[in-house]
C-alpha cells in the first residue's frame, strides 16, 4: 500500500507552500555565535547534509572545528516554505536537513563526509532506527561540481567499508541543492534550548576511509 510516509510522492501530489515563511528563524547561532541565516563568507563554502533527526545531528557539525555555521531546516523536496508539520506528513517531497558554512581552510570536505557517513547508518531508507519517514533518508546536497563528484566518491569508498562489515545497500541521495527552506526558530539549536532533548545516534561504528 503506498505511504506517503515512506515513499517520495511526485511533484503533481505535493502541497503547494506559500510565496513567505509563515515563521521566524532566529538570528544568532547559540553556539557559534555567527548569523543563522546567512550566505557563506568569501571563501567559504555550503553543503546540505540530512542523516536522521536534525536536533542533534546540527549538534554534530556546529561541534566540528572549521565550521562557521549552521541551521536546520528542509530540502529535497517540492513545497515552497514548509512547515515541520507538512514535512512529517510527507507531502512535501523534504528530508531534515542541516546546512552547514564551512571554512575550507580549517575543515576539509572530505572530513565533514566522514563525520557525515560515521554518524548514521545510511543503509536505512526512509527511516532511521524508529525514526520512520521520508523526511529522515540520507541526503547530501552538494553546491559545487567538485563537492558532488567528491561525494559520490566517498560513497562508493564508503559502500566497500560496508559491505565489509555486513551492511546492505546505501540508499543515500546525492544531488546539487535546489532550494533549502530554513525550518522554525523552535528547531535552530535545538539541544541548547533543550538539553534534555533527546535525538537518538544510529552510527553503525564502521569507519569512513578513502583507501
Amino acid at each position: 500500500m503506498f505511504s506517503f510516509k515512506t515513499h517520495l510522492i511526485s511533484p503533481d501530489q505535493a502541497l503547494p507552500g506559500r510565496d513567505d515563511r509563515p515563521f521566524a528563524v532566529g538570528d544568532q547561532h547559540l553556539v557559534l555565535g555567527t548569523p543563522i541565516m546567512a550566505d557563506p563568507p568569501d571563501g567559504y563554502e555550503v553543503v546540505v547534509l540530512g542523516l536522521g533527526c536534525f536536533w542533534g545531528e546540527e549538534q554534530t557539525f556546529w561541534n566540528v572545528p572549521g565550521v562557521w555555521s549552521t541551521s536546520v531546516g528542509y530540502a529535497g523536496g517540492f513545497t515552497q516554505n514548509p512547515t515541520y508539520e507538512e514535512v512529517c506528513s510527507g507531502r512535501t517531497g523534504h528530508a531534515e536537513v542541516v546546512r552547514v558554512i564551512y571554512d575550507p581552510a580549517k575543515v576539509s570536505f572530505d572530513d565533514l563526509l566522514k563525520v557525515f557517513w560515521e554518524n548514521h547508518d545510511p543503509t536505512q531508507g526512509m527511516r532511521q532506527g524508529n525514526d520512520r519517514g521520508t523526511q529522515y533518508r540520507s541526503v547530501i546536497y552538494t553546491t559545487t561540481p567538485e563537492q558532488q563528484e567528491q561525494a559520490e566518491a566517498s560513497r562508493t569508498a564508503y559502500q566497500k567499508r560496508m559491505t565489509a562489515s555486513g551492511y546492505g545497500e546505501i540508499t543515500t541521495t546525492i544531488a546539487p541543492l535546489r532550494d533549502y527552506w530554513y525550518a522554525e526558530d523552535y528547531h535552530q539549536q535545538y539541544l541548547v534550548k533543550n538539553p534534555f532533548g533527546y535525538c537518538p545516534n544510529h552510527s553503525t561504528g564502521v569507519a569512513y576511509t578513502t583507501s
